[in-house]
């Protein structure tokens, strides 16, 4: 599953965004000087209504990606339009620049401004969901995911690390941490699985 998430032939945001939507207009930019292609954020139309969006392309995502995706949801609130989140990367981008930028101090308010949030907003997984940087464009009611995709609060990889294991035990650690699709529907985590 988690191959399957990462396989460059599978549909990604872009794809998604423009089968979906009649006309975007996106914006950019988190106010404070920074800007992050990894997130495209903006305001779809689909048959005469409007809907936010805030779509994760397959990449690690910056802290600048985090802050526009809550300057999006909260602009979405206060206008009352629905909001569509599709999650799909690795996880946020670390080391020591990462830290600098306040990429976890932008995942904490992209947490609490989706949590916050008196409009509907749904969320797809539709590749990797991996770490709270994924989790953070998560609705805690609205979570529904595609076949493609699979979501956990931490990488095979990582989690293979911390309890020590060898590098060729990452199937097994997969396996152990339930992420994929069926798995997360039978666990309550998910919705459902879209497309299935």
């Amino acid at each position: 599953q988690v191959r399957r998430a990462r396989a460059f032939t599978r549909p990604r945001a872009n794809e998604y965004l423009d089968a979906y939507f009649d006309q975007i207009v996106e914006i950019h930019g988190d106010r404070v000087g920074g800007v992050d292609a990894s997130v495209r954020c903006g305001f779809g139309l689909r048959g005469g209504a409007t809907i936010a969006f805030a779509a994760q392309t397959g990449v690690h995502t910056r802290a600048a990606g985090y802050r526009t995706a809550a300057r999006l949801v909260d602009l979405a609130n206060r206008l009352e339009i629905p909001v569509l989140t599709l999650i799909d990367s690795p996880g946020a981008e670390s080391g020591g620049q990462a830290e600098a930028d306040g990429v976890a101090t932008a995942i904490a308010a992209l947490l609490a401004t989706i949590a916050a949030a008196t409009v509907p907003i749904l969320s797809v997984t539709i590749g990797e969901g991996g770490s709270g940087g994924s989790l953070s464009l998560a609705s805690p009611t609205h979570l529904w995911m595609t076949a493609d995709g699979y979501f956990s609060v931490i990488t095979p990889e990582a989690a293979t690390a911390i309890l020590k294991q060898a590098p060729a035990d990452v199937p097994t650690v997969a396996d152990q941490l339930r992420l994929a699709p069926a798995d997360l529907s039978e666990l309550g985590v998910v919705r459902g699985v879209l497309g299935a």
